[in-house]
């Protein structure tokens, strides 16, 4: 594949999570539509990581800041604390240590604000594929 096909490959995959973070979120299993939600937007930070960097190769990093140092983006203090907690979603979701304390703060307003923030940052991150 080509830089661009990959980049075309990562926005597309990350399109599905999106949908299907919202699919799940209707079920009530929020714990699960949040562990979506940072896939959502863990792949177009590769997206990203490849149109910035000019090259394939995407790390293999899970942590969303990580990925925005790696492509030289400027993030504001208020987006580090939002990736900061969309990180723990893929942690905490995943490991049996943590789930149990994760299920429980994953009420529908919790999940409801998560969802609409994680939209947002979705949003910001298309823009920024488009500009450059």
């Amino acid at each position: 594949m080509t830089s661009e096909q990959l980049v075309q490959y990562w926005i597309a995959s990350s399109d599905d999570n999106f949908d299907d973070m919202i699919a799940i979120f209707n079920t009530g299993k929020f714990h699960w539509a949040l562990y979506i939600g940072h896939l959502c937007l863990e792949k177009l930070f590769k997206a990203l990581f490849i149109k910035a960097n000019d090259n394939p190769d995407v790390p293999y990093v899970h942590d969303l800041l990580k990925l925005a140092r790696k492509c030289n983006i400027e993030i504001s203090e208020a987006q580090k604390y939002q990736l900061a907690e969309i990180n723990t979603f893929n942690i905490e979701t995943k490991y049996e240590i943590y789930k149990r304390e994760f299920y429980a703060r994953c009420t529908k307003s919790y999940t409801t604000e998560q969802v609409k923030i994680i939209g947002e940052i979705r949003t910001w991150l298309k823009e920024k594929l488009e500009n450059n």
